[in-house]
């Protein structure tokens, strides 16, 4: 059960020597690659590294977390630096040719999303992809939690660094955030038999109706759209 594998998972502090078999890294990947993304377009991927030499110049840059030389396999969610009229055609077009049907007929809403995307600067476009590869990043941990596989989201590392040392600078991506694979250290690890704690459901679920919403007119709902739409 899905909610039982998440109450199991938590961001291990310590992991052992043990490795990931290639089944279970092939299914957490695979997870992270069916995740939803708005559009199909999917503007990230995911670099899988071992060796134990680039483990250790990762670590420099990410403030010395061990859980990053300990692991088995550290991914690296790399998304997209911007929008392109290329790169969305690109997508499109192979969903197109994998459904096996003409480009027309994603040519209307191409024309809209690359409009949207082009009303957008730089940084809000790169915010944007960075958003969408949170989505297959969360999916991955879910799915290794499944596998009972540990994991440590982290996000706390030298972004440009790292970058440079994975020669992403000029590939059209920038590093994401980083999720080491591995299985806890039982008897080092201080947190694995910590209670695991969450906002109380009363706090973090809200149920609304329409009497709890704000009024809009038809210009407000016409102006969010913006005119591309």
């Amino acid at each position: 059960m899905l909610l039982e594998d998440l109450r199991w998972r938590y961001a291990t502090k310590k992991m052992n020597a043990r490795v990931v078999s290639s089944e279970k890294l092939n299914y957490i990947l695979e997870a992270a690659r069916l995740s939803p993304s708005a559009s199909g377009l999917q503007p990230y991927k995911i670099i899988v590294i071992s060796d134990k030499e680039l483990l250790e110049k990762i670590k420099s840059v990410a403030f010395n977390q061990n859980q990053i030389i300990d692991c088995s396999h550290l991914l690296v969610f790399a998304s997209w630096d911007r929008y392109t009229n290329e790169r969305i055609t690109k997508v499109l077009n192979y969903i197109m040719d994998e459904r096996d049907q003409p480009y027309s007929t994603m040519e209307s809403y191409k024309k809209i999303i690359i409009n949207h995307y082009e009303n957008m600067d730089p940084a809000s476009q790169a915010h944007d992809a960075e958003k969408q590869c949170y989505i297959a990043f969360a999916m991955a941990i879910a799915a290794a939690a499944e596998q009972k596989v540990d994991t440590t989201p982290i996000g706390g590392f030298r972004h440009d660094m790292l970058d440079k040392l994975l020669q992403l600078k000029g590939s059209g991506y920038k590093s994401t955030v980083i999720l080491p694979l591995g299985y806890r250290d039982i008897n080092k690890d201080w947190l694995v038999n910590q209670k695991k704690v969450r906002t109380p459901k009363e706090d973090f679920i809200k149920e609304m109706t329409i009497a709890d919403a704000s009024e809009i007119n038809s210009q407000d709902f016409t102006q969010s759209l913006g005119e591309n739409f």
